[in-house]
């Protein structure tokens, strides 16, 4: 099990090393005048050489890559050419928005998306399987932003015409100061992403179950006298669970690399929002930084995920 998780680590690293070059390449090397995409358009010649001597790219290639891989493992990645604050602080101020709109929404769907799931595997061609299948289409086929501005509409807008101020707009307030507020911001957020993530999930384990649930195994297990539910969730449920798991570390790593579209609707700031902002002011260091943390936490996820395959199936850690 060991050797397994340092080889995965060891893989994840490597990953991790490829994308921050490519990164490096791509806003570093490719252009052919970085100083004055920096300096703005309007920049004299003289702020472009200082632009140039101040980021240390009138040095070689070779140096500046040095450079840059050193400050990216000390975790330094720059300062905002937008308001000559620390990249890293500025991550630090957003990542609990986006931890709390990602953790939440993951709980929510998969708990919504599982439990649909089995319930239609266990009961196929019934009515109940029928409504999760309809259900799961209709959500699927809902565009995220779509959803949003439906739930701001019906359950923000028209309830504040009537007097009823039960969720929030936009805004976030941390969960340090207030667990209830928090939660009462997030909500539609969370649901938003959630119902829409959780379609698929629904899909994808009843799909498994249904095979699973006609092995010879389980019908030994039936045989046995073992109960249904034991079969259903011991048994069947753990050997189907593979393909969730590969999805959900897909899906949570990129909504903690920043949930941009919902994060902008519901006026959260958190990394999605700093993204947009970044890009928009032409903030190369605060991109850089924002890109490269969305790598690492997909990176990390995918981790998680070969870990999670290693417990759930000993094959796995013997191959």
């Amino acid at each position: 099990m060991a050797r397994f998780l340092v080889r995965r680590i060891l893989l994840g690293l490597l990953v991790l090393w490829v994308i921050t070059t490519l990164v490096f390449i791509m806003f570093f090397v490719a252009p052919s005048n970085v100083a004055r995409l920096i300096a703005g358009r309007q920049a004299t010649p003289e702020t472009v050489e200082l632009v140039k001597h101040r980021l240390g790219l009138d040095r070689p290639a070779i140096d500046q890559y040095g450079t840059y891989l050193w400050n990216l493992v000390h975790g330094d990645l720059g300062y905002s050419f937008y308001n000559s604050e620390s990249v890293r602080s500025l991550v630090w101020q957003r990542l609990p928005v986006t931890l709390s709109l990602a953790i939440g929404a993951a709980l929510i769907w998969l708990v919504i998306g599982v439990s649909s799931g089995v319930l239609a595997a266990t009961r196929p061609r019934s009515l109940a399987d029928r409504v999760v299948t309809v259900t799961a289409l209709f959500f699927y086929s809902m565009p995220a932003f779509l959803l949003g501005l439906i739930f701001l509409y019906f359950l923000f807008f028209q309830l504040h015409l009537a007097g009823i101020d039960l969720f929030p707009g936009s805004g976030y307030v941390p969960l340090t100061q207030s667990p209830l507020r928090w939660a009462q911001h997030l909500l539609l957020p969370w649901f938003t992403i959630a119902l829409v993530t959780a379609a698929l999930y629904s899909r994808l384990t009843r799909g498994a179950m249904l095979d699973v649930l006609g092995e010879d195994y389980i019908r030994t297990a039936r045989a046995k006298g073992l109960r249904e539910r034991r079969v259903v969730y011991r048994h069947g449920l753990r050997s189907a669970v593979a393909p969730v798991v590969t999805q959900f570390g897909i899906d949570l790593g990129t909504l903690l690399g920043g949930v941009i579209i919902v994060e902008n609707i519901f006026g959260l700031p958190g990394l999605g929002a700093l993204a947009v902002q970044s890009v928009t002011t032409q903030d190369l260091p605060v991109i850089i930084g924002t890109v490269i943390l969305a790598a690492a936490f997909i990176v990390a996820a995918n981790i998680v995920v070969d870990i999670c395959y290693a417990l759930l199936d000993p094959r796995v850690r013997v191959n």
